[in-house]
């Protein structure tokens, strides 16, 4: 007898919370459930059923299986129109983020980030056939953080839109991808615990404010949400029936959209691999393994189609750029992103972001990302879900393992707090789904009856108060931002366009808007889009300004539009060495007021246009007295530090080697910090010998 023959011959009696799931394979469905009525195929046990989960709510009677072509049937009779309302009502909610930005910028749609437009240079590159180059001719770099995103905006190139319509194409696609997901949610809370679950998660979802500002940021945020939802929605049909044939397709797509996308995934494909083995051995303990047998061998192996994602990606950036490390990472990532490597340091800083994050979506840092015990209460829907209904274990623990891994990968980036915790965003629809449960767990503590009735619905309508105060501020966050980037990035942008000989190449700090409407090839200083610049900000001035005299003379900056703080080496030392022409040729004032608390998406009050003078360039290389230079090491050059096997060997831990650019006597030439000594290897005049 098969595992499903033998999970349809059980019948129990389970209240209309009980779990609505269906079987996507050929031998049958699941029969509806509601109150006090007998369901089928609601445990993956084939030996434990489900506990009763007690007397019916009215308010979750209804609910039925989605079977095969089910729903789409009863969408087409006007049965089950509830998917769609949430996601207008999603959409609409988004649109309005889109509107409150036009107001701020006197009609026109500005970005409320500087990284949309990153995005969209790299898709309107590649929609040009230029595989991830960031200038025309460029070498292939990896500052495109969402590899699947960048081939979605190059096919909104490749249908005609440019410029602004670029943008409002991955807006629109934004929002509708976030309408859809929010749907998603809504049949997932019905599935795993019935009707008004699904209500109010896609309630929750659609008026959630950090979503919907990601949404129509023009960010891949509701793509990467879209997939995630889906990913989960999928597994959750396919589970039963034991054999999963989409979950694996949208688990690759997950996992090329975003790195923390890739976290999920495979968690995913460990449940499903621990489901699909399970199920092959209830098939030998009943002697049907049969010739059956290479075909849940193959059933098994498909279940890892996610663990190609990041083999062909990271193989990809190995062979085009040398390092399997992207440039976000090496630019961002808290092992990377200072000269030495200190294990304390990094326990601590990644801990500092870990307790951020916990208090954000705790509701407890005083950011209105969640409401107050919110995380408690999505930990609390995992567990009631993980005892209460077996069958969705292996789900739960992947869930577990997924979130856990996406917050302590993120929180080992410098960056894991800030642009609104957008690395975060695409995964809100689940976690309000298990949010809604767990809230809806703490319902059945109440007796039974009226007054149960009354808590289901009564503490997801706190919840959505909450969201409801909280959402005009983030429309508002949302302009304000949008007007911030428009009075500084753009404005740039337009200016350098317009002053600026046409082939000159600018350095900048912030690339994206200064790259897509300037028309002019750029130089990204902090290391995003521009390969072997990201460690060389890291290290300070020094290194900077050497990595920048390595270029050939014509593709060496012609202009900077550059400020002096982080993120970034500071720029000072350029302006007090003369590299960069003492006074600015333009000056950018931030005139949009910052928050009360003193923030802003961008991190300075003053960017400047500086004119580049490289007439001094490579003076530090003369050697000082007359003779023969058999050899020559460059303190704050990393490729001439890395010839030589230099070390700084620092006696106080946890202070920086960091470099530093000097002027004198009409020579300029990069140094470090050193608190302890250094060593390093040179060639003698003899090939044969080297001295340290």
């Amino acid at each position: 007898m098969s595992v499903v023959e033998r999970v349809g011959a059980m019948t129990t009696t389970h209240d209309a919370d009980t779990p609505r799931t269906a079987q996507d394979g050929e031998q049958g469905t699941a029969a509806a459930s509601s109150d006090n009525v007998t369901d089928t195929g609601t445990s993956a046990d084939p030996t434990v059923s489900d506990p009763p989960a007690g007397t019916s709510d009215k308010a979750d009677a209804g609910a039925s299986p989605d079977r095969p072509g089910g729903f789409l049937a009863r969408v087409r009779h006007g049965r089950d129109p509830i998917a769609w309302i949430l996601g207008v009502l999603a959409a609409a909610v988004a649109s309005v983020f889109v509107i409150v930005d036009l107001a701020w910028n006197q009609g026109s749609f500005i970005a409320p980030l500087d990284d949309v437009y990153i995005h969209l240079q790299y898709g309107k590159q590649l929609g040009s056939g230029e595989l991830f180059r960031f200038n025309p001719g460029d070498p292939i770099s990896t500052g495109a953080s969402s590899m699947l995103y960048t081939f979605v905006l190059a096919f909104g190139h490749l249908l005609g839109f440019t410029g602004n319509g670029l943008l409002g194409y991955a807006v629109v696609l934004g929002i509708v991808c976030a309408a859809f997901a929010t749907g998603l949610a809504y049949h997932l809370g019905r599935v795993l615990v019935g009707r008004a679950t699904g209500v109010w998660t896609g309630v929750l979802t659609a008026v959630s404010g950090p979503l919907m500002w990601g949404a129509a940021s023009g960010m891949e945020v509701g793509l990467t949400a879209l997939l995630a939802t889906g990913a989960v929605y999928l597994f959750v049909r396919e589970h039963l029936a034991g054999r999963f044939r989409w979950t694996p397709v949208v688990g690759v797509a997950l996992a090329f959209v975003r790195p923390e996308g890739m976290v999920l995934a495979i968690a995913l494909s460990g449940a499903m691999l621990w489901t699909t083995l399970r199920r092959r051995r209830e098939h030998k303990a009943d002697g049907a393994d049969g010739g059956g047998a290479p075909a849940s061998r193959r059933a098994a192996l498909w279940t890892l189609l996610p663990l190609l994602a990041p083999i062909c990606q990271y193989a990809f950036y190995r062979i085009a750029t040398g390092t399997f490390s992207a440039n976000g990472v090496q630019s961002k990532s808290l092992m990377s992103d200072r000269p030495q490597f200190y294990i304390g340091d990094f326990v601590n800083r990644a801990m500092d972001n870990l307790r951020g994050a916990v208090g954000f979506f705790n509701g407890m840092s005083g950011q209105n990302y969640a409401f107050p015990g919110m995380l408690v209460i999505f930990v609390l829907g995992l567990a009631y879900v993980l005892v209460k209904h077996r069958t969705w274990r292996p789900l739960v623990i992947a869930m577990v393992v997924g979130f856990a891994g996406i917050v302590a990968s993120v929180s080992t980036l410098s960056t894991a707090l800030i642009h609104e915790l957008r690395y975060f965003q695409p995964f809100l629809p689940i976690y309000i789904l298990f949010t809604v449960i767990g809230l809806y767990a703490l319902s059945r503590l109440v007796a039974r009856g009226r007054f149960r009735t009354a808590a289901l619905h009564l503490l997801p309508a706190i919840a959505l108060l909450y969201s409801l105060v909280a959402l005009p501020q983030w429309a508002w966050r949302f302009g304000w931002e949008a007007a911030t980037i428009r009075d500084t990035n753009v404005s740039v942008a337009q200016w350098l366009r317009g002053n600026l000989p046409p082939n000159s190449v600018v350095g900048v700090k912030d690339v994206g808007a200064v790259a897509y409407y300037s028309g002019h090839r750029v130089v990204d200083t902090i290391g995003l889009t521009s390969n072997g610049f990201a460690e060389a900000s890291n290290h300070g001035p020094g290194a900077l300004y050497e990595q920048l005299r390595s270029l050939p003379p014509e593709d060496r900056p012609d202009y900077f539009a550059v400020y002096e703080q982080w993120p970034g080496a500071p720029m000072g030392a350029f302006v007090d060495t003369g590299v960069f022409v003492t006074e600015p040729t333009m000056t950018f004032e931030l005139n949009v007021p910052r928050d009360s608390s003193g923030w802003s998406i961008v991190p300075f009050d003053e960017l400047n246009v500086y004119e580049a003078d490289w007439t001094l360039a490579g003076t530090g290389d003369r050697s000082p007295v007359d003779g023969d230079v058999r050899a020559h090491l460059d303190v704050g050059s990393l490729q001439s530090e890395l010839d030589h096997e230099y070390e700084a060997n620092m006696e106080q831990p946890g202070v920086q080697p960091y470099t530093d650019l000097r002027r004198q006597d009409g020579i300029i030439d990069s140094s470090r910090y050193i608190l302890g000594g250094e060593t390093f290897r040179v060639a003698t005049s003899s090939p044969a010998r080297t001295r340290r």
